[in-house]
């Protein structure tokens, strides 16, 4: 992206006067409020277009199943912040999705990215996925980084979300090069890596929505726009059983000292 001096001083998403709002071509009032739901509001915002039946339905199932797993860090961080500021709501949700990163709940959007270029890389070169994702994998191994989309600390037997999101992708025929690159690579990784690994749910959120014609660029919104509607419940169930000093004693008290004594 180039920085200082833009060409194009445009947008198409929005515009409004004094009698109307007009977002992505349809009046506001007219067309969306009251009969279009969120889900399909937040497809039309991202890419333009409202979905179709299927790819509203898999938005839906991936919000859902991206938006809650109890007390992760974004949800800690955000109780924690909330606890010393309760007059700022808005930081406390900003703190808890400022950790939505390569590692937690932001990692959907890693994992798309490589199953996109596996895909990609496969049908520029005419090799087979199962070629692709190996050497892919073993790209990945040789920089000791983790491979994306796969592994859960919890889920060590395989992610229960994942497993149903691409159940419902096969049973519903959107699986497409996407999942099956994602297969690929699950494929290879005992030969590879020497063992297998669960696919976990921001393997296969991605591929899934990929699959149904999600833009790459935008996958991190989804958990993104998920996971705000959990820190806004986590936050309610603060002002009344509030727990985040709890949770920061406990942290101070789990960690040992270890540097020098003072002289």
């Amino acid at each position: 992206m180039r920085i200082g001096k833009q060409d194009n001083n445009f947008t198409s998403i929005c515009t409004s006067d004094a009698d109307r709002i007009v977002v992505r071509g349809h009046d506001l009032c007219r067309d969306i409020i009251g009969k279009m739901d969120f889900t399909s509001y937040f497809w039309l915002l991202v890419t333009g277009v409202e979905p179709s039946p299927v790819q509203k339905r898999f938005a839906d199932a991936v919000l859902a199943a991206i938006a809650e797993h109890g007390l992760v860090p974004s949800v800690v961080a955000a109780r924690m912040t909330y606890a010393a500021a309760p007059e700022a709501f808005q930081g406390a949700v900003a703190a808890g999705l400022l950790g939505c990163g390569s590692v937690v709940l932001g990692s959907a959007e890693t994992a798309g990215k490589f199953l996109k270029r596996i895909a990609d890389d496969a049908d520029a070169s005419g090799r087979d996925l199962s070629t692709v994702a190996a050497g892919a994998v073993s790209d990945l191994r040789k920089t000791k980084s983790p491979v994306p989309g796969f592994g859960h600390p919890q889920h060590s037997g395989g992610d229960p979300r994942a497993i149903l999101l691409l159940k419902m992708a096969d049973e519903e025929g959107v699986s497409g090069r996407h999942i099956a690159a994602l297969r690929a690579v699950e494929a290879s990784l005992p030969e590879v890596i020497g063992r297998s690994l669960p696919i976990n749910v921001n393997g296969a959120i991605p591929s899934v929505m990929l699959d149904v014609g999600f833009p790459v660029e935008a996958l991190k919104g989804v958990s993104l726009l998920a996971r705000t509607s959990s820190l806004i419940g986590h936050l309610q169930e603060e002002t009344q059983r509030p727990i985040g000093f709890i949770m920061s004693g406990k942290a101070a008290a789990a960690i040992e000292y270890d540097g020098p004594d003072a002289e």
